[in-house]
């Protein structure tokens, strides 16, 4: 589901990797990056109104506050990703954000699923 030299894929590790004791694992056919719980995923898929399943490969699934998530689905690159979209997950095509925003939307996603320990970790490295 996933060709793991794509260069959008390398983004996304370059950023999920880099976060204290982070590490990736394949999930349900797609790279995940986790701690203890998933943080991030590569790639998604949308089920439209219609019924129809519309596949997002080179997407980055996060968990946000729902604040923001709500301020992310305004976004016409953005989706609720089947399955993960009632827990308050969003995607978001990749070739459509800069580094600095995959990174701000990654930490993001980091710390609500990381423990208090890791994010103390992360805010003395930042």
């Amino acid at each position: 589901m996933f060709d793991d030299d794509d260069p959008m894929l390398e983004r996304v590790r370059a950023i999920a990797l880099n976060l204290p004791e982070a590490a990736e694992k394949i999930s349900h056919g797609r790279p995940a990056f986790f701690t203890k719980k998933i943080f991030a995923h590569y790639g998604g898929t949308e089920k439209l109104v219609s019924g129809k399943m519309v596949q997002h490969p080179q997407a980055l699934l996060v968990l946000l506050d729902p604040m923001d998530a709500e301020v992310v689905l305004d976004r016409p690159d953005s989706f609720v990703p089947m399955y993960l979209g009632p827990s308050g997950w969003v995607g978001l095509e990749i070739t459509d954000l800069d580094d600095e925003e995959m990174r701000e939307l990654i930490v993001d996603s980091y710390r609500n699923t990381a423990s208090a320990r890791l994010i103390e970790v992360l805010d003395s490295h930042e």
